[in-house]
């Protein structure tokens, strides 16, 4: 049977989209390989939200280019929002790549190889599925599932911030049926899932496009938000979750990737307050502590719209974790506009903070802006920001010491022991005599690393110790937000 390899750059989306696509090549009866060197089908599902992710396919190319000069039939497939992004120029730019394919032609992969292999020419499949979308299933298989997964809810996106290339690359906003939602997710927990974390572009604009499922909105007013917006910024999320969380008592944690700020709603935040599920930390992109930086990206949300909203989930749910996406170093930004971001950031305190240099993004309007940044003062910046986001989670990760959380187990740490996550998103490393992948257990924190925590378990029939010199900080689960 032919061998393949799969490349993922990128968000959680491009993760969901490359678990479906194995799912997808192992029914057309392709096996993993054990390394792309040795395989005969290489996948790179790509990201274009930064230049740096262009850079990584463009290099892994050219190392695959040089393989397939000694393997001719190697086939070399681009997928995702570069393939979606780029298109015909892709083949005229790399000849090594034999298939393009966008984000919503998935499904299609077995056929087109099989095109391929019957000595077809290179082809170029990007049509986005605006007439009738399709989301593709997850497939679990009872033991041999993780504990934790993504579902996708909606994709594409209608906001229309300058710097960003979603739009392009995901189209618009296009919502999936609750009930094929209820579905996966009923399937994933009858699997073995515990922990679900729903995506889209923009997730919390999400409206049920075959049933109303949320009719009321909240007329709870914000001193910062107009009342005529209400309606506009509600959605039918809440309502969403709501019935993911009372539908499958097997689920553990309820998670949602990445929402935008205005659809951070009253019903959202009684949601939170409400469905016990629904972890205590939240990813809320801000990009910006200047208002006058956040106009000309078109964020459609202030400073003070943000923090109200923010201020008041945390009112409605104490002791929740926050983090966040800025970019610094967008056209126009001056010295005096950084400022205001770092004080935004010291008065929110996020516990994680994903933060970027501006790069220039093709067909997006702030190409239009002018004021370019000068890259040693975007580097600069950026190097402030994020001495100032390692303090504050350095604080908040010494301050958990001594005391005692709830762990979902993920599975085994890179070199030994065990590791999980807590409901509020702390990675916590630990020493056990079993294996409790998908348990949730209580563990007392004894040390705070860099990025994560290390503990022992209460119960000591199950305690096991792990050396701290070889307890080693995980990766970023992402290293791209679903929306920029």
């Amino acid at each position: 049977m032919p061998t393949y390899s799969l490349i993922t750059f990128g968000c959680q989306m491009n993760e969901h989209d490359s678990a479906r696509m194995r799912e997808v090549l192992e029914a057309a009866h392709y096996l993993p390989a054990s390394a792309p060197t040795t395989a005969d089908l290489v996948v790179l599902n790509t990201c274009s939200v930064r230049e740096k992710a262009e850079h990584k396919l463009r290099s892994e190319v050219g190392r695959l280019g040089r393989l397939k000069r000694r393997r001719p039939g190697l086939l070399i497939v681009v997928a995702g929002c570069v393939a979606q992004q780029e298109g015909e120029r892709i083949l005229g730019t790399l000849p090594q790549i034999d298939l393009v394919l966008g984000p919503d032609n998935i499904r299609e992969l077995p056929e087109l190889l099989a095109a391929l292999e019957a000595g077809g020419p290179p082809r170029v499949r990007t049509e986005f599925d605006l007439d009738s979308p399709q989301f593709l299933r997850a497939r679990p298989v009872p033991g041999q599932t993780a504990p934790t997964a993504y579902v996708t809810v909606m994709k594409g996106c209608d906001e229309r911030c300058s710097f960003c290339i979603v739009p392009r690359t995901r189209g618009p906003e296009r919502y999936r049926p609750s009930q094929e939602i209820m579905a996966e997710i009923a399937g994933l927990v009858g699997a073995g899932v515990r922990e679900v974390t729903v995506l889209g572009q923009t997730v919390n604009s999400y409206r049920d496009p075959e049933r109303l499922l949320q009719p009321a909105v909240s007329r709870r007013p914000w001193r910062h938000t107009p009342e005529a917006r209400l309606r506009e910024d509600e959605s039918e999320f809440s309502a969403l979750l709501r019935e993911i969380a009372t539908t499958n008592p097997g689920l553990v944690r309820l998670r949602y990737m990445s929402p935008h700020p205005r659809h951070l709603t009253w019903s959202l935040i009684e949601a939170h307050h409400e469905l016990k599920p629904l972890a205590r930390h939240l990813h809320l992109p801000v990009q910006s502590g200047s208002d006058r930086v956040l106009r000309r990206m078109v964020r459609r949300h202030t400073v003070a719209e943000y923090e109200e909203r923010v201020g008041a989930l945390r009112g409605a749910v104490p002791g929740l974790t926050l983090s966040t996406d800025i970019i610094v170093g967008f056209p126009g930004e001056t010295e005096e506009d950084f400022a205001e971001t770092l004080e935004l950031v010291n008065r929110i305190r996020p516990t994680g903070l994903f933060g970027f240099k501006y790069s220039p993004r093709p067909h997006t309007p702030a190409l239009r802006l002018g004021d370019e940044i000068p890259e040693t003062e975007k580097r600069a910046r950026l190097s402030r920001l994020f001495a100032l986001s390692e303090q504050l989670r350095q604080a908040h990760l010494a301050s958990l010491v001594g005391s005692t959380v709830g762990v979902l187990v993920e599975g085994p740490g890179e070199r030994e022991g065990y590791v999980g996550r807590t409901e509020r998103n702390e990675i916590v490393h630990f020493g056990a005599v079993d294996d409790p992948t998908g348990q949730v257990l209580q563990v007392r924190v004894t040390e705070a690393f860099k990025n994560s925590l290390a503990g022992v378990l209460l119960d000591p029939a199950r305690a096991a110790p792990i050396a701290r010199a070889r307890t080693t900080e995980p990766r970023a689960r992402h290293d791209l937000p679903v929306i920029p």
